[in-house]
């Protein structure tokens, strides 16, 4: 149910659940939107269970830089999945409501995602800057110990991001709950204030910002020295060999930070609804769904792992005592 809003004022009735925005009014849209969505969930989802899978059985892969990528995986999963069924059950069933509890849930679990993500991404960044620029160190310096507590480390600031911004936000007091995106989206949430308690949200995300470009800084600083080490490389194949397990990295933050740029830094009142409502799907869903391509395409050592998956007959027997 919508809240009216009478006399200039909106009615402060208590806020139960929220009206998210819809793809279509037809219902033969709406099927297609369901089947488009479920399309990209299935691909993202299969996509990034079979890096999961190859890592867990494949021996050649146990190193420190696919075992994060295995954790970039289960978060990518994790991304997808807190928007995309949402949205796809409500154009199934004709709908547009989420409740209070579930938008609550909603900007919880994308703040915990997106945070761990980003700060894993700074993570492999100085795994690729241990491995070339001090490589007779590497072993030492990124142990089976070392390397869990920097992936458990990435996963807590993500559950510290998540509960300061969800908190932050759901402190304020609705006049509205209609949001203007397919999901909870907290600057779209943020609009709905009608108490200033909004500017501590506003504040935390400033605050968020800075640290994220830290994180940004710091993951170009490490590709600086990177890039300058790989240069004296004596051989080309060296070079070549270097830079092509740092090229799906660079390829991962580039996509993220572009279309993060995209999104954010485009003034919203040069665009149409329909318009900003096909650019936020893209920001959410595409990076889930190129990741695994993006670190698979070039990478023999996955490609070796994959034929074997596809090929060998003990494979499903350890898939099944993996489960």
């Amino acid at each position: 149910m919508e809240f009216p809003v009478t006399d200039g004022r909106p009615n402060l009735t208590s806020i139960s659940d929220f009206l998210l925005l819809e793809f279509a009014e037809v219902r033969e849209l709406q099927i297609l939107h369901f089947f488009v969505f479920l399309a990209l969930y299935l691909t993202a989802m299969i996509g990034n269970l079979l890096i999961i899978i190859l890592v867990r059985l494949d021996h050649h892969l146990h190193t420190p830089m696919y075992f994060f990528l295995m954790n970039l995986a289960l978060m990518d999963m994790g991304t997808i999945s807190v928007m995309v069924p949402k949205s796809m059950t409500n154009s199934l069933m004709n709908s547009r409501t989420i409740s209070y509890s579930g938008c609550v849930a909603q900007t919880f679990f994308l703040f915990f995602f997106g945070g761990s993500d980003f700060a894993l991404l700074t993570i492999m960044a100085h795994d690729r800057y241990v491995a070339i620029c001090n490589p007779l160190q590497y072993e030492a310096i990124m142990t089976k110990g070392a390397c869990i507590q920097m992936a458990m480390s990435a996963w807590i600031c993500g559950v510290l991001y998540a509960v300061t911004h969800t908190s932050g936000t759901f402190t304020i007091t609705f006049c509205s709950n209609v949001v203007d995106q397919f999901f909870c989206e907290v600057p779209k949430l943020i609009r709905l204030s009608c108490t200033d308690l909004y500017l501590v949200e506003v504040g935390l995300l400033v605050l968020s910002c800075s640290g994220m470009l830290g994180c940004f800084f710091f993951i170009v600083t490490s590709y600086v020295s990177i890039f300058t080490a790989v240069l004296r490389i004596p051989s080309a194949q060296g070079r070549q060999k270097a830079l092509s397990t740092c090229l799906p990295h660079l390829t991962v933050v580039s996509l993220l930070v572009f279309l993060g740029l995209f999104v954010y830094a485009m003034p919203s009142s040069n665009n149409s609804s329909g318009l900003n409502l096909v650019i936020s799907v893209i920001y959410t869903t595409l990076p889930s769904m190129l990741n695994p391509f993006i670190y698979s395409m070039r990478n023999k050592e996955i490609q070796t792992a994959l034929w074997k998956f596809l090929h060998q007959s003990s494979f499903p027997n350890r898939i099944s005592r993996l489960l």
